[in-house]
């Protein structure tokens, strides 16, 4: 510290105001395969609403996957899913079709145009990108245009004719595209509709250059249909881009550019839209679905490097789209814009014909391997960057429907708990074992007979099946696995109650959505399973489907084969060690040790008011830190607990006694 050398007051702090910090215990984890979404990354989801929007719905090669994670989030808000990455890869514009696992990966490998597929490329991998359409709109006359006399009708064409024949349809400067609005004049300024016409409009779906012909339709009409009125011969036609009633008005020349002196026309309009129905359920093509069809919209974006909005924002349009949209990545500039991208003063290169680009070749891939799953999985391994605490296995028959394949899924995620040592994971039986096996003999001995080839782990939870429950994605019922509601029912617990409290019974082990189960063992089968280290599952008539066990995978008799035991012990190792985290470079001198008991201490005793705990002792003295141990710069604390244990087994003893003997010579008391 300073000294004052002449007089004067020195003010300092100290410190003393630490606590045990409060710590998670409800975030759940699971990997699997999506039918879109980031690959190999960790994302964050809060609810199955969430889960929708990144990951898309579920269907029949997933949908185990999936509501393993939607039920969990019946229970509560904060789950981390990773995409496993398999055979799968991004819908393009053009060529051959790449995966882009993520925004990191396309921010390293594809963010300055360095893949050869076209303009665009889906936002995530799978066949969901394929129904993505991207229309760009990039100079007033793209947008809007007036055909001269050298394009104008031909013929008459009668009430509800959907053939409009034209001089030149493919005229340069003057063509019609497919897509374009279309309405017809008796003038060339545009500005005298004929007869009947006035707010008439019409869409192009089809041209046929060889006959200069127009096929169209009413636009935005439901039924279709032709021109409402008779259109003359040599009406003169104005043409608009298929989205332009979208925007305020035509793309020109930014406030930006304007004001820095830099090229004119750098602005840019770009329509997302849905050219089969999957994604919003219209496609863009039928009748009346143009404008519900559109996904995203991006105004005056600007094409060079160095735009920005008048908040100060970039308003370079791959930089805009990367940041905005959540469907697209833009890959490379049109082939037209020789000088898009550049900071010019020169005007923009004019690509006057509006573009429309359907994405293609985008793949899926249900079918993981054991090693995809599993470097899945290992992406919740870090445990200082991503903090889990319930690990969703899903679908045990996801690599094989057999007991070793489950077996190998078991015990791969039993080695990433037994790594992490700060989680509990979560596993069902694989679907064989029990789903449309008549018997339910024979499904107590393929549960048991799958388990018993399972390590050893109280860091694993095995349950003993699968619930029916609806799927209103695709509105049919489907047999899913439980564990993603039994880890839902520890993280329930955990609001209701602590997570030191037993997630089963009736009280608490309330499985949710379950219309039946897959395997409901009675009595004389429970023994056998819970035997076998597997929590049954039971649906009991008038009280519902219930958790009716509470053991962890452990082989070993020790209070860390019972759920609400382990999950204590995970709480007090994490919440004191992040504390102990800030004795790290002090002196290990008695201060220091005094310091850490009044850290620990009260946190102890909340816990044991909140009857987690019977007793606890914490030592940390010179008893434990020795001249030896300091001079070795180490910190030893001993903190000793009594767990609290839930009852498993209930005995009531009802005893009838003579009329005149007193209940203190029976009853001992």
């Amino acid at each position: 510290m300073a000294f004052l050398v002449s007089p004067g007051v020195q003010v300092k702090e100290v410190d003393l105001t630490n606590v045990v910090p409060a710590v998670a215990t409800s975030i759940g984890a699971i990997a699997g395969a999506f039918q879109k979404g980031p690959v190999s990354s960790v994302t964050t989801i809060t609810s199955e609403e969430d889960l929708i929007k990144n990951f898309g719905k579920p269907n029949d090669s997933n949908f185990e996957t999936f509501f393993s994670a939607a039920n969990f989030l019946q229970y509560t808000n904060s789950l981390r899913v990773v995409r496993a990455e398999s055979g799968v890869v991004n819908a393009v514009a053009s060529g051959t079709a790449i995966l882009i696992r993520d925004t990191d990966h396309y921010q390293g490998s594809f963010a300055a145009g360095e893949a050869s597929v076209g303009e665009w490329a889906a936002r995530s991998a799978g066949t969901w990108g394929n129904s993505i359409g991207v229309s760009i709109c990039a100079t007033a006359t793209a947008y809007e245009e007036m055909l001269t006399s050298s394009n104008q009708t031909v013929g008459e064409d009668a009430v509800g004719s959907t053939s409009i024949a034209v001089d030149n349809i493919d005229l340069a400067d003057d063509e019609i595209h497919v897509g374009d609005i279309i309405s017809f004049f008796t003038d060339s300024a545009g500005t005298t509709p004929v007869t009947g016409e006035d707010g008439k409009q019409y869409e192009v779906t089809a041209i046929d250059t060889s006959t200069n012909v127009a096929t169209i339709k009413r636009l935005d009409d439901p039924n279709g249909g032709g021109v409402h009125n008779v259109i003359p011969d040599n009406s003169f036609i104005k043409r608009r881009w298929r989205f332009y009633d979208r925007f305020d008005g035509a793309p020109g020349t930014s406030a930006w550019a304007t004001q820095n002196g830099r090229g004119s026309g750098d602005e840019i309009h770009v329509v997302v839209y849905d050219t089969t129905g999957d994604i919003t359920g219209f496609d863009v093509d039928s009748n009346g679905n143009r404008q519900n069809a559109i996904i995203e919209t991006f105004a005056n974006m600007s094409k060079n490097p160095n735009a920005k909005t008048a908040q100060g924002n970039t308003n370079y349009y791959p930089n805009v789209i990367y940041n905005q949209s959540e469907n697209i990545f833009w890959m490379d500039h049109n082939s037209g814009g020789s000088n898009w991208g550049t900071d010019t003063t020169s005007a923009y290169t004019a690509v006057d014909t509006p573009t429309a680009t359907n994405l293609a070749s985008g793949t899926d891939d249900y079918a993981v391997t054991a090693g995809e799953i599993e470097s899945a999985y290992d992406k919740f391994s870090d445990t200082e960057s991503i903090d889990i605490n319930l690990v969703i296995g899903g679908p045990s028959s996801i690599v094989a429907d057999t007991s070793s394949g489950q077996d190998t899924h078991v015990t791969m995620i039993t080695d990433l708990v037994e790594k992490r040592k700060d989680c509990v994971a979560f596993v069902s039986p694989h679907r064989g074992a029990t789903v449309n096996v008549a018997n339910d003999t024979t499904q107590t001995e393929n549960v048991k007979t799958a388990f018993d080839l399972c390590p050893s782990s109280s860091y694993v939870v095995f349950d003993s099946g699968y619930k029916y429950m609806y799927d209103k994605y695709n509105d049919e019922f489907r047999f899913v696995p439980l564990n993603g509601d039994i880890a839902g029912l520890c993280a329930n617990t955990d609001r209701v109650a602590d997570s030191f409290f037993s997630p089963a019974g009736f009280n608490r082990g309330n499985i949710r959505g379950a219309i039946k189960l897959s395997y409901n063992p009675n009595q004389a089968q429970r023994d056998i399973l819970y035997r076998a280290r597997i929590n049954p599952v039971v649906n009991f008539p008038g009280q519902g489907v219930v958790l009716f066990g509470d053991k962890t995978a452990l082989t070993k008799p020790s209070a860390f084969d019972r759920i609400n035991v382990r999950r204590l012990f995970l709480l007090l190792e994490k919440a004191i060690a992040t504390a102990a985290k800030f004795q790290l470079f002090e002196f290990n001198d008695e201060f220091t040790r005094a310091q850490f008991r009044n850290l620990v201490e009260p946190f102890l005793r909340d816990i044991q008011g909140r009857r987690g705990i019977s007793d606890f002792r914490v030592i940390a003295d010179a008893s434990n830190n020795t001249g030896e141990v300091i001079d070795r710069n180490e910190f030893v604390a001993d903190i000793f607990v009594k767990p609290a244990r839930s009852i498993n087994f209930i005995t009531l003893s009802f005893i009838a006694t003579r009329t005149g003997v007193a209940f203190t010579e029976v009853g001992g008391a």
